[in-house]
């Protein structure tokens, strides 16, 4: 398993904020939570991060904003949703393919247990 680790630290800090916040509020709500953890236990990390899109000899004007890099290698992406959509898969495979990491984790805060998924490319 890729960065079994680090996804191990990272996993644990966010059920730690589910058990503390529970479900069903808004995802800014669990993003802010979670940067206190992260300093807390000095999980390094870049909140919002943005990537470009290269093309050609241009740069698009689209660009992508991870809700966090972790590590500089593993991207968390936060949602609070009833559950996951394919969307929310096909979003992860865009950051990780813009971004050159490998390991992207998906995560749902709306409901009475954290759901995610470890996104691999």
């Amino acid at each position: 398993m890729i960065y079994k680790k680090e996804s191990y630290d990272i996993i644990g800090t966010l059920f730690e904020v589910h058990a503390n916040l529970g479900g069903g509020f808004l995802e800014v709500v669990y993003k802010d939570a979670i940067e206190y953890e992260f300093k807390s236990k000095n999980i390094s990390f870049e909140r919002e991060k943005e990537y470009v899109i290269n093309y050609k000899d241009i740069v698009l004007p689209h660009y992508f904003y991870a809700d966090f890099v972790i590590f500089d290698k593993i991207i968390l992406e936060i949602k609070s949703v009833k559950e996951f959509h394919p969307k929310h898969i096909a979003q992860c495979i865009n950051y990780l393919k813009i971004s050159k990491n490998k390991l992207c984790l998906l995560v749902n805060f709306q409901n009475d247990s954290l759901e995610f998924k470890r996104i691999v490319l």
